[in-house]
């Protein structure tokens, strides 16, 4: 392998590749330095028929990370746990209790993990990390922000989330979390969903590295309800940052994707099943 980084889409909510198979969900296979990294692993349906098309071998995974615990993000960790018994698994304190989103037209549904509590993994892989508000390094340059701060005003969660049935208690989704890669062009920042909202997660790496250089951002940016003060702010936060590669997926929405691709025509593009970035 070489010394660079190259990131690989193994789930996403679209393929354009005779083969592939799409679903709601995400999930990312990072290879860098001789180190393999899954971020995310979608429902479950998906990760295990796409890895085998792409020609990834999902049993030399070193690290899987869990960006937060939404059953589309982490569906295919129980799918798949056979091929994992060797790899370290990195999910927030927070991942794997009750949540639930409500739908003005479908009700009230269950979005929680099928993963039932740490103490349910631990035996199944090599290790378990329970992550809180520390960034974590999981490789030399591949860090994990840990719990994002959330700073502005313009920024929410990006639906209707709730942690009882009743929808009393709102729910935060302090474990969403984002994946950072130094590379020599800058940064590549590998998002869940974004629940901490985009501008609140870049800010952050920004903090925690001192580089204001971001290569790319890629992943779910959650901005299927966001008004247009909120559009303006990320868009404006996305120029000063002079963000080269927006690698736009999941649950994003398709009238952002749209204004952003309005925005930077030649730096936008869909990061569907069996994309391949590379870095370095």
């Amino acid at each position: 392998m070489s010394s660079g980084t190259s990131i690989t889409v193994l789930v996403e909510n679209t393929a354009n590749q005779g083969g592939l198979l799409a679903e709601h969900g995400l999930a990312f296979w990072i290879e860098r330095s001789n180190r393999r990294i899954l971020f995310d692993t979608g429902q479950g349906i998906a990760l295990a028929h796409n890895a085998d098309k792409l020609g990834i071998d999902l049993s030399a995974v070193d690290t899987v990370v869990l960006s937060h615990g939404h059953y589309d993000h982490t569906g295919g960790l129980a799918a798949a746990l056979p091929h994992f018994s060797r790899a370290t698994i990195y999910a927030h304190v927070a991942a794997f209790q009750d949540r639930f989103v409500q739908h003005a037209e479908t009700g009230v549904r269950s979005v929680r993990s099928p993963v039932e509590s740490f103490g349910w993994l631990k035996p199944r892989v090599e290790r378990v990390v329970p992550t809180c508000g520390d960034p974590v390094e999981l490789s030399g340059g591949t860090w994990l922000t840990g719990q994002i701060p959330r700073r502005n005003d313009f920024e929410d969660t990006g639906g209707a989330f709730f942690l009882d049935v009743a929808c009393t208690q709102p729910d935060p989704i302090i474990d969403d979390q984002a994946l950072c890669v130094d590379t020599r062009d800058g940064l590549v920042v590998l998002l869940g969903c974004a629940h901490a909202g985009v501008v609140n997660t870049l800010d952050h790496i920004c903090a925690l590295t001192g580089e204001r250089r971001i290569c790319a951002v890629v992943g779910g940016m959650h901005l299927l309800h966001a008004d247009q003060r909120r559009m303006e702010q990320t868009v404006r936060r996305l120029r000063e940052l002079d963000v080269r590669r927006v690698g736009l997926a999941h649950c994003t929405g398709l009238a952002a994707m749209a204004q952003l691709y309005h925005e930077w025509p030649n730096r936008c593009f869909h990061s569907v099943v069996g994309t391949r970035i590379e870095f370095d």
